[in-house]
């Protein structure tokens, strides 16, 4: 009975002294765990009823729930390993949210597929803390003293105005010569002054010419002697028929025009002086005769112009003539005419470059109905590109920074992401975006200039730290403290 007694106490000690152990074991361990949660600084806080948002401050929601500190995972210990491994050994990626697979904002706290059945793709902490430190943090004390505002991405329609300037010409396919096909003199002027207008058929002149006078006279002979040779043999009458109607077709080559030749005709008489008239309605341009004057064969003696229609040779810069196509609608403004637009269209394209200005010429058509664009006028265009839809944001919105575009989008709570973007068609107000950007984000239009200069000058300042401060080698670091529950071993047992 006492042997029985005495092995119940002796196993109710082990018993009691392993529990102990285990417990002390225990205590140790959550208390290890508290003080290295107490050292660590959290990465950032997130919402405790959605994940998706996060703030780097502490911070309340809209129900005053304090916002939970995230920190970082711990690194596993080489010996021991750590729960975290798979079992392939690789340390688990902790998951935040998920998010749209198609980029709208839009998150969940567990799996799920959008209305197409894609799945939401998973954000790990590792990509959230790697993105948050390449985001911009600004104050919303700052954002409102700087005046930020923001506006969406989206698809619209965006065309891209060439603007020029150019001369008003006379259009070349409406140009007239008045020459002469014979020597001649001057009788009298009946249009004597540069700038008189024209109308067509109107006499510009009359001239005396002896060579006229001749082919006149040889002209009548062949046909008085055509008449008279009427009941001779049939060879004889068609010899004088071909010198008659050879005589008359050298009158018409020389210009004379066939009222002239029917009056010829009838009347039967050589006419000693020929009236010349206008080929055309138009403006006389050039006038380089005066009565009396002597003209020669081949002699330019008024120039006319058709001011009914004109051109406007417009000279564009290298970039934009990939943009010009015949046919586009030009606007032209002038100074003499404030106010008024002129509604013309690029009828060509010219195949060469000045390369003392780096311009194309462009020749533009428009109609003169009344007369008021004149040759030499200078007009102000403006090209209207064949318009799409394309994504785009404001022009103010990008960041031109040497060889790189740069937009900055609004991540929420003062927080700004720089994202560079390549950009396609130029519009009035709208740029287009071809890459970089996704529908219904936003962007910063206003200030953003200012959030940029700061980010610039805190990467400068952070440049003039000392050595010492930015290399944590060389900071001398503070000896551990021994584990809470253990004893140093130094000095003895």
């Amino acid at each position: 009975m006492n042997k029985t007694i005495l092995f119940t106490a002796l196993v109710a000690t082990g018993l009691g002294a392993s529990g102990g152990y285990w417990l002390a074991l225990q205590h140790r361990g959550s208390t290890v765990d508290t003080v290295e949660q107490a050292e660590q600084k959290p990465i950032f806080y997130r919402h405790p009823m959605n994940p998706a948002v996060t703030s780097p401050v502490p911070t309340k929601d809209e129900m005053g729930m304090d916002y939970i500190p995230v920190y970082q995972e711990p690194a596993p210990t080489a010996n021991t390993g750590s729960a975290a491994e798979s079992s392939t050994g690789k340390p688990e990626r902790k998951i935040l949210y998920y998010r749209n697979p198609m980029g709208l904002p839009d998150t969940s706290s567990v799996p799920k597929k959008d209305s197409t059945g894609m799945d939401y793709i998973p954000v790990f902490a590792e990509e959230e803390n790697r993105n948050e430190a390449q985001l911009l943090h600004v104050s919303s004390e700052k954002i409102q003293r700087l005046g930020v505002k923001t506006a969406p991405v989206e698809n619209t329609q965006i065309a891209h105005t060439v603007r020029a300037v150019g001369n008003v010409e006379a259009d070349e396919r409406r140009l007239y010569n008045v020459t002469l096909r014979f020597n001649g003199f001057i009788e009298q002027l009946y249009v004597n002054a540069t700038g008189q207008s024209v109308v067509l058929g109107q006499p510009l002149f009359e001239l005396y010419s002896p060579d006229l006078v001749s082919a006149q006279h040889e002209y009548l002979t062949a046909r008085n002697g055509q008449s008279a040779l009427g009941n001779s043999e049939a060879w004889l009458q068609s010899g004088m028929k071909n010198l008659t109607e050879s005589s008359l077709e050298r009158l018409r080559n020389w210009g004379i025009s066939e009222s002239e030749l029917t009056h010829l005709e009838q009347q039967g008489k050589v006419q000693h002086t020929v009236v010349v008239r206008s080929p055309v309605s138009g403006i006389v341009m050039e006038k380089s005769v005066v009565s009396g004057a002597r003209a020669m064969a081949g002699d330019t003696l008024f120039k006319i112009a058709d001011l009914s229609q004109v051109w406007i040779i417009a000279e564009v810069y290298e970039q934009d003539i990939g943009l010009i196509k015949p046919g586009q609608t030009v606007l032209a403004t002038l100074d003499s005419y404030p106010g008024r637009t002129f509604k013309g269209k690029v009828g060509f394209v010219y195949p060469t470059l000045n390369s003392a200005t780096r311009t194309v010429k462009v020749r533009v058509e428009l109609p003169n109905p009344n007369g008021l664009l004149k040759p030499m006028m200078y007009t102000q265009l403006e090209i209207a590109t064949q318009a799409h839809t394309a994504l785009a944001v404001p022009r103010s919105a990008v960041l031109e920074s040497g060889r790189r575009m740069l937009v900055l989008v609004d991540r929420g709570e003062g927080r700004f992401e720089p994202r560079p973007v390549k950009l396609g068609l130029r519009g009035e107000e709208m740029i287009e975006i071809l890459e970089g950007l996704r529908e219904q984000e936003r962007v910063v239009v206003s200030a953003n200039f200012l959030i940029d200069a700061e980010s610039n000058l805190k990467a400068a300042l952070a440049g003039f730290e000392p050595a010492e401060a930015k290399t944590p080698s060389a900071i001398p670091a503070e000896p551990p403290s021994p584990p809470v529950g253990e004893h140093s071993h130094q000095g003895g047992m």
